[in-house]
């Protein structure tokens, strides 16, 4: 399979977003005054306004309704985010990007960030020993590096105090976060006391939003690895899993093999076998009503083939794939796991390949490896920290790509309104783009509303411009060529930084 091109510019949805809270934010004085408009060391003035990067405005949140699947109201954090925490964020200009706007937005380099640069996604199994190698020595060094410029919240906006007297944040490692984000957009909503929560509710999974939203997540996860190495030519490789009988990737030369002591673990021969896994034990936050504060809690676990057979019958093929992509709706009814004949209920797994409906009980497709790995990667919330999670979703990812060239679908096939709450387009949700319609479109935007919000204080990126003619279609995977344009809506060319 040849390499998948990403425009990198694509993202548009800054690498602040993957951000979670930025850390000058992260304070009482931050918490009572809502305001998260750093200092952009490059003149010393909030949000680069000096130089013209951008400046201090307030968050707009969008008022469409959601799907009733969620009947609540100003229980979560994640409610008309990130306004729990706060009101005003960095708005940049131009190709300006991060919570200061002292970055570049994806896509862009050099001292203004006028220079525009594509990036390429291989193959992991085509990969040189020396490039496979050097993968898996970024991710071991992701690891174990705090990150420089983002911490995770390890209570509830109420827990904090009215006036913010009491943050609760905590440093994390920069591979951690990303997985502590998933599990973030995951949780079960908290309803108040031990053990009451609400389940039927997650930002990420289930609906719309899921591919928009992971699209934006590995772009932002690719450029942390990037600031952390100084590899800017670093992409995330895939794994293309079609017609696969076994993990061709557990071994020790790639993401680990198998623990001939014990099945369920990973070979000592291999990195992994040492990391240390957070945010797995989900009945245990709820039952204390407490947030994973990333304290690891076990070895990571693994052991392929060994799952529920009666869930999952067999890894996805060709057949499939093709079946998904064939499928011309992006979202169909009620917009859920229940959705038949929508190419994002199928790809996500939650419906048939073979007929497009919804199949209770089954996981297919997307689902489907996620149970076949039978360990970590089989629970939503702590998935991410199974580095296989990454050539997965880069895999899902170009799948998803494919689709988008095949049917260039109009805006309205993306959901305005009724959607589960979190999954409408033109909203705010934790390391989601505002005007998800725009990630639908390609993540090749060239040019688009972005607003990307991490899960706590996240940048969202905000960006309008004409429509641009769009790229022509691939009819394979791997195409040497850059990601569809979006088509976006008149208006502004500035983007706002909802962290």
């Amino acid at each position: 399979m040849r390499s998948l091109c990403l425009l990198v510019l694509l993202l548009m949805l800054l690498d602040c977003c993957l951000c979670q809270f930025p850390r000058p934010c992260a304070t009482s004085e931050g918490l009572r005054t809502k305001e998260c408009c750093p200092v952009w060391e490059g003149d010393g003035s909030a949000c680069g306004a000096l130089s013209g990067r951008g400046f201090c405005t307030e968050v707009e949140v969008s008022d469409e309704p959601h799907g009733p699947q969620y009947p609540h109201s100003g229980i979560d954090d994640r409610e008309r985010w990130p306004t729990a925490f706060f009101n005003r964020t960095c708005r940049c200009a131009g190709n300006y990007g991060g919570f200061n706007c002292g970055e570049c937005r994806f896509g862009y380099w050099g001292a203004n960030c006028a220079e525009y640069r594509e990036s390429v996604r291989r193959n992991i199994l085509t990969l040189s020993t020396a490039e496979q190698q050097k993968f898996i020595s970024y991710l071991n060094l992701a690891k174990n590096t705090i990150s420089r410029d983002y911490v995770i919240s390890t209570g509830t906006r109420a827990q904090m105090g009215v006036n913010g007297e009491n943050p609760m944040f905590s440093d994390i490692s920069t591979y951690d976060l990303f997985v502590w984000m998933h599990y973030y957009v995951s949780i079960d909503a908290f309803l108040g006391g031990p053990g009451n929560v609400w389940r039927d509710i997650d930002f990420a999974h289930e609906s719309a939003a899921f591919l928009p939203w992971h699209r934006v997540f590995l772009l932002n996860w690719e450029n942390e690895i990037r600031k952390l190495t100084g590899d800017f030519n670093f992409t995330i490789p895939y794994w293309d899993w079609r017609n696969a009988q076994s993990c061709e990737v557990c071994t020790d030369a790639l993401m680990g093999g198998r623990n001939a002591l014990n099945p369920n673990l990973i070979s000592p021969a291999s990195v992994f076998s040492s990391w240390k896994v957070i945010c797995t034990q989900p009945e245990e936050y709820n039952s204390r009503e407490a947030l994973c504060n990333s304290t690891g809690e076990g070895p990571l676990l693994r052991n392929p083939g060994n799952h529920d057979t009666n869930r999952v019958q067999r890894l996805p093929t060709s057949a499939d794939v093709e079946f998904a992509v064939s499928l011309s709706q992006y979202e169909t009814g009620a917009m859920d796991r229940f959705s038949n004949m929508s190419f994002r209920n199928v790809l996500e797994g939650f419906a048939s390949p073979m007929s497009g409906m919804a199949v209770p009980g089954q996981s297919t497709m997307h689902n489907s490896l996620h149970v076949f790995m039978n360990g970590t990667m089989s629970s939503v919330q702590g998935s991410a920290n199974d580095p296989v999670f990454l050539l997965h979703h880069a895999f899902i990812d170009s799948i998803y790509e494919r689709w988008l060239r095949t049917h260039q679908p109009p805006r309205s096939n993306y959901p305005q309104a009724n959607a589960p709450i979190g999954h409408n387009d033109d909203v705010y949700l934790p390391l989601q783009a505002q005007q998800i319609w725009q990630w639908l479109l390609g993540a090749g935007l060239f040019g688009a509303v972005l607003a990307v919000l991490i899960v706590s204080v996240f940048i969202v990126a905000r960006r309008k411009m004409k429509h641009g003619q769009r790229k022509k279609r691939a009819s394979s995977f791997g195409e040497r060529q850059p990601l569809l344009q979006s088509s976006s809506e008149e208006g502004s060319s500035s983007y706002q930084t909802h962290l």
